[in-house]
């Protein structure tokens, strides 16, 4: 494997995580192995924000 590719898979794997895009993917493939219908996308970020509001864990303010 070429230095270019790895740079950019891990450049990919970086931004992914950075932005929540894994975690999207990880919450799909966990329904599909429990046989669930996941959720939309615009569902699931408002759950996840809905969660996120009502249960501060290290926020300041």
């Amino acid at each position: 494997m070429s230095t270019l590719v790895r740079v950019w898979r891990g450049l990919r794997w970086y931004v992914r995580e950075a932005t929540g895009e894994a975690r999207w993917d990880e919450y799909v493939e966990r329904c599909a192995r429990d046989g669930t219908a996941p959720m939309t996308r615009r569902a699931w970020e408002r759950h996840r924000a809905d969660r996120r509001e009502h249960s501060p864990q290290s926020r300041c303010c």
